[in-house]
């Protein structure tokens, strides 16, 4: 059974940030994705660095104006979106005045870690769920890359499970380097509760944890793990192997093979579940 749809929920894309090993894949996977027959939908943060003028990045009205409460407190959710015409696709962007505008991915302009990293995530997840909602587009294969995306899949299996976007949704993600080197606050927890969502299932995660901590609870509610080249964490890997769910890669997006093999692992993840998959290159 191939897959129909796909949406990645990304951490980076260039054009709008620098080229590197994570912007390139968020770039080229939906692109080749597309090109072989697959409807797709991507989002990514609105990082503060981001041109929006240059980009041509203009607001969803239609989508834009929800409230999303974390910490007791309304942000309001701004849907924004541009084109990558080489590619022919889309890229919406979610922003907010509090978590994305002025502000860069972990680190400030000094280097200092922003506090409120595990929020940022928190947002960023719920504001991807609900928008796909508005959108009314039922994805078979949800990719999720880097430590903003790290909530998402316990969302989707949780809190949206029931929903009719996400209901017979597979979840596959991407680790993508050590970017947070602080642990969360303990009050990201509280924040982190969300309708439908029971102590259980977050059983064992600790009070302050770090991002190692967030990538393991985004396996632990996901369906497959693609690895790409620049961060292959073996405890990470042997971690998806105790959950007994697939892994592929290491895979480089820009190589000519990635778009088979990822494509192939997408299917096989959707229509067979739990499989191991080898390394393509072994």
């Amino acid at each position: 059974m191939r897959t129909r749809k796909v949406l990645f929920i990304t951490q980076q894309i260039t054009p709008y940030l620098p080229d590197t090993e994570v912007s390139l894949m968020g770039r080229k996977m939906p692109q080749f994705v597309q090109e072989r027959g697959r409807e797709i939908r991507t989002f990514m943060p609105k990082w503060g660095g981001i041109n929006e003028r240059r980009s041509q990045l203009h607001e969803v009205i239609r989508l834009s104006g929800m409230n999303l409460i974390i910490d007791e407190t309304d942000h309001l959710l701004i849907i924004k979106v541009a084109s990558i015409p080489s590619a022919r696709m889309q890229v919406y962007f979610i922003d907010n005045d509090d978590y994305f505008m002025k502000r860069l991915e972990a680190f400030d302009e000094d280097g200092n870690e922003y506090p409120d990293n595990g929020e940022r995530a928190i947002f960023y997840a719920r504001g991807v769920l609900e928008t796909v909602k508005k959108l009314r587009w039922v994805p078979d294969i949800i990719h999720c890359q880097g430590w903003i995306s790290t909530i998402a899949p316990l969302y989707i299996k949780t809190s949206f499970r029931e929903e009719p976007s996400f209901r017979e949704s597979r979840v596959i993600f991407t680790p993508a380097g050590d970017d947070l080197k602080l642990p969360l606050t303990e009050q990201f927890l509280t924040n982190l509760q969300f309708k439908g969502l029971k102590p259980e299932d977050l059983e064992g995660f600790p009070k302050h944890a770090t991002q190692m901590d967030l990538y393991k609870l985004a396996l632990r509610y996901s369906d497959g793990m693609l690895l790409s080249p620049s961060y292959v964490n073996q405890e990470l890997v042997d971690y998806a192997h105790e959950l007994d769910i697939p892994v592929v890669g290491p895979v480089d997006a820009t190589s000519p093979e990635a778009s088979t093999v990822v494509t192939e692992f997408f299917d096989s993840v959707w229509s067979k579940g739990k499989q191991f998959i080898e390394d393509p290159d072994a």
